[in-house]
């Protein structure tokens, strides 16, 4: 009767850390599609990862893709992408990646994503700084 109590309390306990790695694992998938969208130049389906906010602001795919080519070089074109630490809160990620640039230049990324009504994440914000630079 304990074990069984015991078993179930586990399950309960340790059932959210498997969903949040779950949640966690699918914003690392959205952002790594749309690097590799970046990758192809293939501006509708990177687009296509972005969260409705920034559709907003940006509202069309060559537009969104001009300010990436030109706003943030190393995400648009680079040597190393490496995910590190993440935080869930709700229905939002934030999510580090480590970036080597095209000239070989460190940079840290923090990709903010939000979880959609259907379930999917999109992109909300990404910021960018120089690796060591003080924020």
């Amino acid at each position: 009767m304990r074990l069984a109590a015991l078993l179930i309390a586990l399950s309960v306990a340790l059932g959210p850390v498997s969903a949040r790695a779950g949640d966690v694992t699918a914003a690392q998938d959205v952002i790594r599609a749309q690097e590799q969208a970046f990758g192809r130049d293939d501006a509708a389906a990177a687009y296509s990862y972005a969260a409705p906010a920034i559709k907003e602001i940006f509202p069309a795919p060559d537009i969104f893709m001009s300010m990436v080519k030109n706003g943030y070089a190393p995400v648009y074109r680079h040597k190393g992408f490496e995910f590190g630490d993440s935080k869930s809160e709700g229905n939002w990620i934030a999510q580090r990646v480590h970036i080597i640039d095209a000239d070989g230049e460190a940079w840290e990324a923090l990709y903010t994503l939000e979880q959609q009504s259907d379930g999917s994440y999109k992109i909300t914000g990404c910021s960018l700084l120089k690796a060591g630079q003080a924020v």
